[in-house]
């Protein structure tokens, strides 16, 4: 009897006010060191790292989905998660009989999905896709930095916090802000 593949999908990026939101889908193998996993954002950069590496190494498929600033104006940061999410899917190589994502909503495909909320802190699979999501897009994030430095991107990511707002109040947007979300600047 062929083995049933679980794959698990998660996103990082939904709160940032700049820069792409990215998804992974993973399929981890049964001997995986599962020991080595939790929601990425509870997990300190270094071991998240070092995760990421291994599941990279170990994972019998793996791949990510990436959906960019003018993407998320044009469809909202909801559905730019879903087709990020989508398109990490499409990028595996093997052929899942079973799809967890990470929340309340699954993308189109024509997989079966099952959405699990908190399923980054649950399921596996899900927890290996968030921790190379949020590797691989903060990789991007720290090598666009050299683009745009006055940004500071490389510290933050894009998310919100009160050096990068008044960064933006500063400089104005880049144009890899995302431009409907509101930017609040402080006093």
């Amino acid at each position: 009897m062929k083995k049933k593949i679980i794959c698990g999908v998660d996103e990082a990026g939904r709160g940032p006010i700049a820069g792409p939101v990215t998804a992974a889908a993973v399929i981890l193998p049964e001997q995986f060191p599962v020991h080595i996993l939790n929601d990425s954002k509870k997990m300190a950069p270094s071991k998240r790292e070092i995760a990421s590496i291994i599941i990279r190494q170990l994972a019998t498929d793996w791949a990510t989905g990436w959906v960019w600033p003018d993407e998320i104006e044009k469809l909202n940061i909801h559905y730019a998660s879903l087709l990020a999410m989508s398109r990490a899917i499409m990028g595996l190589a093997s052929e899942p009989y079973c799809i967890f994502i990470d929340g309340k909503f699954v993308p189109r495909t024509r997989f079966k999905c099952t959405a699990v909320i908190k399923g980054d802190s649950s399921v596996y699979e899900i927890m290996a896709a968030s921790i190379i999501a949020k590797t691989a897009r903060d990789k991007w994030m720290v090598r666009y930095h050299l683009q745009e430095p006055r940004y500071e991107f490389h510290l933050h990511k894009g998310y919100p916090t009160k050096r990068h707002r008044m960064l933006v109040k500063r400089y104005g947007l880049s144009s890899i802000h995302r431009k409907s979300f509101r930017i609040t600047c402080p006093e």
